[in-house]
């Protein structure tokens, strides 16, 4: 019992002395653990930093999509929309609301400044509710809510009173001449920040783009709807940019396609043409029954005529039988005289001062006379005339003649309308989704393409992290050969003794990783909520944490991390004690490749053969510190390359793939036709220009189609460089030809389209069509798509609009630019824009703060690189340092022996880093590659150049903290005997 008690004390005294141990020794290596520390800290800070600050936008972007209830699905129609369209789409399955919308595009006018605007009704189910900011939301007629942009672009405040100037045929009516502002409000579908700095330029804003109003419901009114505004069943409750969301959408989306579009496109034509076809009827027979009406009444009036003749001639009255006579005339021709009234009352046709062909205006009035001055004679004459009606068959006969006149004279009038009448076609439903609005698409885009950047640093700072911590654990156990040789020596496995090393790398991690979660969830997310801000009037966005996510973040660097400290302990455990408690055997000599060029070999210093033993010798550590450098080089010009990239777009795009001047869509062809016989226009190409969509391989994308007439084929060379794809050097540009189109690199890259491929293209709302893609080529930012006039017009059936043109001019940038500003005023031009401003203004600031947080990470990582290499190799060599003091070098010598080592090996490493910085570049901003932009890598000579510097500027920084801790070597500590 004695025994076994007494082998307990003694275990647990060992155990008491391995702790006691194992703190002294981790108190004195702080500087290893601050730099697994401060490694893990940057690794965490990148990985959840970018993912946080993306996901909060996210996250408040949806919550306020919820909360103003944006559409989930969104139906217009060519035809209009009625109620028997409300009640075919509330029956589908999924559906849970619908909300009929009008809206009208009109012209606010303020002063000399008219902008295009949409008077839009705000709904009544809930749906697409614009968000009040100032002021109130309008109640009654003759007030609107308008938003900040709006006010921006007009000089208009809250309270003023703006024109309204309606289009003429407008499709909703009761629109007021003028509205009061009373409220200024944030659109359900557009967070576009109009005091952002993306306000005054955006590669995805197009010209004169009409501005929403919202007035109250009651008023409006019009004979169909323009919109259906759907909310799906269930969304409510799901992430607006999440998979599960576009699943569940697009499911009721084909729903509407596959059981309800076609039906209801019939089914709204068919109502159009009969209620047209009716009202022409209607029209047509209310002109057969006045025209009857008319005819009868005449030939009624003539045979009263004739009674009155008969009755003067049996009283005497001389002259009578003149009009008895024209009477007869006139009697014998009754049918005649109906037909007369048939006509129109345009021949024949008797009056009361006409009784017959023969009579005169003077004998009727005579007789008229005598009739007036004798009453019995009146009397008489009055009985005979009220016994007077037309026989049946005169009245059969005389709406005979007056139908068919009336038909044959209706047929040639409106021959117009009932051919349009007859061409009416069925409606073309346009069912979108919410992806399909630019405010959310651009949102998610933007926001995305800073997500891609977060998922693709983290793993650089993964890889350098490991490095990093396997060269600082390997030396720590290095260090600690005699204490793990004589707990070996005592007894203890080596499993605790790895476990030491484990925990020490491990609670460098936690903690590390614990400020990266602050500096991730916290510091990141508001840097990035100022530069969101800057692009997006986002309503209460919040910092949050995400249990998952940090967890995670936290968890691979401790893995990783962990796995080097392992691996770094289980090689030197895995020797004897008696080896270990022994110090370690200087490496073996060895020539290095450099000794063996005589010429440089033998004119070298003694200095510079020791420097070039040292690197060269110890392939390890030169390997780790060579992609430390060189990871970190890398990095900053991965940052810096991304800004050029983008800087460089818009001088590529608009001065180099576009050769033209200005642009211009128009609805009224005259605007085209001035800028064309223009003296100042040295060159032009009409096309037709409208919205389209390639679907290939499931997948789509929206792109702009330009046609251009055959007789100007060849101009489009001049106009567009269209030069192809993975084209380096010189190349033969592309030729547009009738067997095929020329799609643009930016527009179709995202589909994974190239030459040769067959896409399905719809053009405006036709029906979509297989064509040929003949070539793919070079373009950075838009999406086109060039085909000719006789294969639009043998694919869709019709002749294209010309409602474009491209133009060169004679004239200054600044003039070119006032031309367009004119241009863009006047409510018939879509769009007009000229190359050399967008050249000059265009600009994606979201990118430029993002380069500037991932250089400071890079650079913060560079640091700790360096330092932690610095540390490493001086700690290693602390017998070699002493030594040289002890033969007499002076402090500042060592310094310049020791950095001289650091500075060749940072050279070396900067070498490396600049092609691997060029080579990750070019796989990142591919990644980023989005829709309507193609991001050509581009690293300007001032990039590599300031990654060098600063690079350099790193190490510099780490020899002063180095400097010291050379100094404060000790000689005789240092060389004493480990035994």
């Amino acid at each position: 019992m004695d025994a076994r008690q007494h082998s307990r004390k003694h275990a647990t005294m060992l155990n008491a002395a391995f702790l006691t141990d194992t703190w002294r020794s981790w108190r004195h290596a702080v500087k290893p653990f601050l730099s697994i520390m401060i490694i893990a800290m940057l690794g965490v800070t990148v990985l959840t930093g970018m993912y946080a600050g993306c996901r909060d936008a996210f996250l408040a972007a949806n919550k306020y999509y919820q909360t103003q209830g944006l559409h989930d699905i969104q139906i217009a129609s060519t035809l209009g929309l009625d109620d028997d369209d409300v009640t075919a789409v509330r029956s589908v399955e999924g559906v849970e609301a619908v909300q009929a919308e009008r809206s009208q595009t009109v012209q606010i006018e303020s002063g000399d400044v008219s902008k295009p605007a949409v008077i839009t009704m705000i709904g009544t189910n809930g749906l697409d509710q614009p968000s009040l900011q100032r002021g109130r939301m309008p109640t009654k007629w003759g007030e609107a809510a308008v938003t900040e942009t709006l006010l921006k672009k007009t000089g208009l405040k809250l309270g003023q009173r703006m024109r309204v100037k309606v289009p003429q045929d407008p499709a909703v009516t009761g629109i007021p001449d003028e509205l009061t502002i009373v409220g200024v409000v944030l659109p359900a579908d557009d967070l576009a920040n109009p005091d952002g700095y993306r306000a005054s330029n955006s590669f995805r804003a197009t010209a004169n783009t009409a501005l929403p109003v919202y007035v109250p419901p009651e008023g409006l009114s019009g004979a169909a709807y323009t919109a259906l505004s759907l909310r799906v069943d269930g969304t409510q409750y799901m992430d607006s940019f999440s998979d599960e969301y576009d699943e569940a959408v697009d499911q009721v989306r084909k729903r509407i396609d596959d059981d309800v579009k076609t039906q209801r496109e019939q089914a709204r034509a068919d109502t159009l043409r009969e209620q047209a076809q009716r009202e022409l009827d209607d029209a047509k027979a209310t002109a057969v029954d006045e025209a009857t009406t008319k005819a009868l009444d005449e030939a009624l009036e003539q045979a009263k005529e004739q009674a009155k003749a008969q009755v003067l001639v049996q009283a005497g009255v001389p002259g009578a039988s003149a009009l008895v006579n024209g009477g007869t005339a006139g009697t014998s021709g009754t049918a005649g005289s109906g037909t007369a009234a048939e006509t129109g009352g345009t021949a024949g046709s008797g009056t009361a001062a006409e009784t017959g062909t023969g009579a005169t205006a003077d004998v009727a009035a005579r007789m008229d006379a005598v009739v007036a001055a004798n009453p019995a004679l009146r009397q008489a004459v009055e009985r005979a005339q009220a016994q007077v009606t037309l026989p049946d068959d005169v009245k059969t006969r005389i709406e005979q003649q007056v139908r068919e006149q009336v038909d044959e004279q209706f047929a040639k009038e409106t021959a117009e309308q009932q051919r349009q009448i007859d061409a009416i076609k069925p409606a073309t439903w346009y069912v979108q989704t919410r992806s399909a609005l630019s405010g959310v698409s651009s949102l998610d885009s933007d926001i995305s393409s800073m997500q891609k950047i977060g998922n693709a640093f983290p793993i650089v700072f993964l890889v350098v992290a490991v490095m990093m911590s396997l060269t600082t654990m390997t030396r720590l156990v290095e260090e600690d050969r005699g204490f793990v040789g004589t707990y070996l020596g005592l007894g203890y496995s080596g499993r605790m003794l790895v476990m030491r090393y484990l925990l020490f790398a491990v609670l460098a991690c936690l903690i590390g990783g614990g400020l990266g979660l602050l500096i991730g969830f916290l510091g990141i997310p508001a840097f990035l909520m100022l530069v969101i801000h800057g692009l997006y009037a986002i309503p209460h966005m919040t910092l949050q944490y995400d249990w998952l996510v940090g967890s995670l973040g936290v968890l691979l660097f401790v893995v990783a991390v962990g796995a080097a400290a392992v691996a770094a302990a289980m090689r030197e455990t895995g020797l004897s004690p008696a080896v270990l408690m022994r110090p370690k055997a200087p490496r073996a000599g060895s020539r290095i490749l450099l000794e063996r060029i005589k010429p440089l070999w033998s004119r070298m210093s003694f200095l510079s053969k020791v420097t070039a033993r040292n690197i060269f010798r110890f392939k390890s550590r030169l390997i780790m510190t060579l992609g430390g450098v060189a990871g970190c080089t890398a990095l900053i010009i991965c940052g810096l390359a991304i800004n050029d990239t983008v800087n460089r777009l818009g001088v590529a795009q608009f001065e180099g793939a576009y050769h033209y001047d200005v642009t211009v869509v128009a609805n009224n062809g005259q605007i085209l036709d001035d800028l064309r016989k223009s003296g100042d226009t040295t060159a032009s190409m009409d096309a037709s220009v409208n919205a389209g969509t390639v679907e290939y391989d499931g997948s789509s994308t929206t792109v702009q189609v330009i046609v251009v007439p055959d007789a100007q084929k060849t101009k489009l060379n001049q106009m567009f460089a269209l030069r192809p794809e993975r084209c380096s050097g010189h190349c033969e540009a592309a030729v547009l030809n009738d067997s095929g189109v020329i799609a643009t690199q930016s527009g179709v890259q995202t589909l994974g389209v190239h030459a040769g491929a067959d896409v399905d293209l719809q053009v405006g709302s036709s029906k979509p069509q297989q064509v040929h893609v003949e070539s793919v080529v070079h373009n950075l930012i838009g999406a086109d798509v060039y085909m000719t006039q006789q294969l639009y017009e043998s694919l869709y059936g019709a002749e294209p609009t010309w409602n474009a043109i491209y133009a060169d001019l004679d004239m200054s940038d600044e003039q070119v630019e006032r031309l367009v500003d004119q241009l863009n005023e006047d409510h018939d031009v879509i769009t007009a824009a000229s190359t050399a401003h967008q050249a000059k203004t265009f600009r994606f600031d979201l990118m430029g703060a993002i380069v500037v947080l991932i250089t400071m990470l890079a650079g913060a990582l560079a640091l700790v690189v360096l330092f932690t290499l610095a540390n490493t190799n001086v700690s290693e060599r602390l017998r070699e340092m002493a030594t040289l003091k002890v033969l007499g070098f002076y402090d500042r010598e060592v310094h310049h022996y020791v950095n001289r080592e650091m500075r060749i090996i940072t050279v070396m490493g900067i070498v490396l880093g600049l092609p691997l910085g060029w080579w990750i570049s070019g796989l990142l901003t591919s990644a980023l590659n989005m829709p309507g932009l193609y991001f050509e890598v581009y690293v300007s000579p001032w990039s590599y150049a300031f990654a060098v510097v600063a690079t350099m500027a790193f190490a510099l920084l780490v020899q002063l903290f180095v400097n010291p801790v050379l100094d404060r070597i000790d000689p005789v500590t240092s060389l004493k005997s480990v035994e």
